[in-house]
Order: C-alpha cells, then sequence, then structure tokens
C-alpha cells in the first residue's frame, strides 16, 4: 500500500446509486455526507452520467485556448445562474484551486497585497487559500506562507472594519461556516462585510464551494442577505462528483485579473458533467428542494434530540449537530451500527450535508439513527 494522505475507513465502497452507496460486500450505507456535498444529485445520476458518456466518444480533452461546445455551454449556464452582475467564469478543479484564482485575480484588481479572514474559515490547502484558512494543524507543516493576512472572529462586524484598510485586496468568507463547526452568518454581518468591503475598494470574495448550487434552499446562499459579492468561488457539486471549480467575477475583477492559467481548465467532459448537473438543478428547483426538506430535517431533529445535543444549526440541507462529547465515535456508530454516512466539522460537531434529492423518508431514518446513537453515547 503506497497511499499516505488519507486513513482509510473501515468500508470498501464498490458502487453508489441516488442517496445510497454499497460496500463490497453488500452492505448499503445511506450517505448523508455526499463525501463534502460533491454529489448534489445523488450517486451515479444517470443524466450526468450520460452527458459524460456522449462527451467521451467526441472529444476527452482539448487544452483551454481552442473554443469547444461543452465549455461554451458550461460558462454560459454558470453566467446565467451566478449571483447578480458576477458573470464572468473562470474555470478549475477544484475548490482550492477557485479560492487561489480569486485571491489572486482580487490583487491585481486592486492592486493592493493584504487579506482579511475569518477564525475558524477554512478555504483550501494549497498555499494561497491555506493562508486564509484558520486552522493551524492545516499550516504549520507548510510555513511561511502569505503574510499578510489578517484573521477577525466570524460574525463581528465591527473588528472586521478595523482590519479592512486602504492595503486591504480582499476579504474572504464563507457564508455558512463548514469546516469550522456549520456557523452561519447573519444577514446583518454580510450586509455589513459588503459595505464594508466596497467602501475600502477592497473585493468581497464569497467562498460558496460548499454551501453553493442550492445546498442552503437557495441557488447561493449569499441570495438569503440579499448582497452580490465581487467574486464567488464553486466546486464540489458543480459535476456531480467529477473535478471541477468556477470562480465567478464581477466585470472590474475580471478586467484586472491579470495573467492566469491552469491546463486541465474547462476540460470537456467535466464541462459536459456540470452543465447537466446545473440543467437538473434548475429544471427540477432542486433548491427550493432542499429548503422544504432542510426545515423538516431541523424540526425532526430538534423534537428528537432536544436536551441530547448542545445545538442544531444550518440552512437548508447543511445541517450541524454539536454533541456533548466527541463527534469521532459517533460518526463510526452511525457507520457501523445504523449504516449512515456522516461527517464531522470540529471535534464536537457531526455534519449533515446529503445529496439535495433525499426525501423525508431518507431523513426519518438519519434522525432515528442519531437519536440512537446519542442515546446510547450518553448512557456509556
Amino acid at each position: 500500500m503506497t497511499s499516505f494522505v488519507y486513513s482509510e475507513k473501515p468500508i470498501r465502497i464498490e458502487r453508489g446509486e441516488g442517496p445510497y452507496l454499497y460496500g463490497e460486500d453488500g452492505s448499503e450505507y445511506l450517505d448523508f455526507g455526499a463525501s463534502y456535498a460533491c454529489v448534489p444529485l445523488g450517486h451515479s445520476r444517470p443524466e450526468v452520467t450520460a452527458a459524460v458518456s456522449e462527451q467521451l466518444e467526441r472529444l476527452t480533452y482539448v487544452q483551454g485556448s481552442y473554443p469547444v461546445a461543452a465549455r461554451d455551454a458550461l460558462v454560459e449556464r454558470l453566467s446565467e445562474v451566478s449571483p447578480g452582475d458576477a458573470e464572468y467564469v473562470w474555470l478549475c478543479n477544484s475548490g482550492t484551486e477557485a479560492n487561489e484564482a480569486a485571491l489572486k485575480f482580487a490583487r491585481s484588481a486592486t492592486g493592493k497585497t493584504k487579506f482579511v479572514a475569518t477564525m475558524q474559515g477554512f478555504h483550501g490547502r494549497t498555499m494561497g487559500s491555506l493562508s486564509t484558512t484558520w486552522k493551524s494543524k492545516y499550516k504549520e507543516p507548510f510555513e511561511p506562507l502569505i503574510e499578510d493576512v489578517e484573521f477577525v472572529p466570524y460574525g463581528d462586524a465591527d473588528a472586521l472594519d478595523d482590519a479592512i484598510d486602504e492595503s486591504t485586496a480582499g476579504f474572504i468568507v464563507e457564508p455558512i461556516q463548514g469546516e469550522g463547526g456549520i456557523n452561519p452568518g447573519t444577514t446583518e454581518y454580510l450586509r455589513a462585510a459588503r459595505e464594508i468591503t466596497e467602501q475600502a475598494g477592497a473585493a468581497l470574495i464569497a467562498d460558496e464551494v460548499q454551501t453553493g448550487l442550492g445546498r442552503t434552499g437557495t441557488m447561493w446562499a449569499t441570495e438569503h442577505a440579499g448582497i452580490v459579492p465581487d467574486i464567488t468561488t464553486s466546486a464540489k457539486g458543480l459535476a456531480n462528483g467529477l473535478p471541477i471549480g468556477a470562480t465567478l467575477c464581477k466585470e472590474w475583477i475580471a478586467e484586472g485579473a491579470g495573467p492566469h492559467g491552469s491546463t486541465f481548465s474547462g476540460g470537456p467532459v467535466v464541462c459536459a458533467a456540470a452543465d447537466a448537473t446545473l440543467s437538473i438543478i434548475e429544471a427540477e428547483d432542486v433548491p427550493a428542494h432542499a429548503a422544504t426538506i432542510g426545515e423538516y430535517l431541523a424540526t425532526e431533529l430538534d423534537a428528537a434530540l432536544g436536551d441530547a445535543v448542545r445545538d442544531i444549526r444550518g440552512t437548508g440541507l447543511m445541517t450541524g449537530i454539536e454533541v456533548k462529547r466527541g463527534s469521532n465515535r459517533l460518526l463510526r456508530d452511525l457507520a457501523i451500527e445504523h449504516g449512515v454516512l456522516a461527517l464531522p466539522a470540529g471535534r464536537t460537531v457531526l455534519r449533515l450535508l446529503p445529496p439535495l434529492t433525499i426525501e423525508e423518508e431518507h431523513a426519518d431514518r438519519v434522525v432515528e439513527a442519531i437519536s440512537a446513537t446519542t442515546s446510547a453515547e450518553a448512557t456509556q
């Protein structure tokens, strides 16, 4: 065995269908993590598979300077669904790459160097986006990183106002913190961030890698606050499981973005998958469905868990359950004893990021499993 980055889980996955994954031994798992929100339409969605297969038969890859229909179609669709007038599209391969581009574009367009980011924020693992990520455990082995970064408490508009000055190129923020514990930003905070950055001539960068594409009940989480960032980043579920990222920019950012590139930017196969994914999200009004089922899930969790947990928070189908003890054992028991896969968000938070196409019956099964698991944990 030569793989060394990830610690392997004791479940070997063979295939997936809809909200379910199946092990090599035939075990069925209800996937309420969706591999960190990467399959919003569920596993092996037939329309996405067909789009990929059809594109593979025509053209696997050609570099980005050659126009191809699949890339053109995706860029047009992303421009149409982008937040407000942030309709200029840069395609890449992942969320961290989308954020890396956002930081570069902000520096180039503003001519400034400083970034402001939030405590508990997470923006990726490449050197630039890692510099704006909070947790030291991700950063210490790779330091020094970009040094001109100031961190402020999430949700504190006064601290943000103090931190942003004439040297600030941009403020990067998650509308709802994911890795940091599922912490929603209030409407007032996000609107203040929009006003403060605008007054300072700094770019507001919304990291929607996890929150975007309908997960919070609207296409983009910033829509809840009624704001339009200068740059919005997207990835994870954009191609329903294939590697892609996108950086969506307002015109003033795009015009001053500077030289940038990526060999596999906008490959035809992943573009075909992403276009099919977005088409379904729009046609089936997946964000509205996520809002409805998310509200149902939150209500049922609250009724079932009550005082057994510290808090239940989130928006749409992005849910955090803060437990009274560590989350790792609960995650293991959910998987092994109940066939439910979930995620951590820090040491004490269970994170639920299911496919956005789940129904009430799936929510009921997960609520029952979490209730049983937390009750068993409390008696030990």
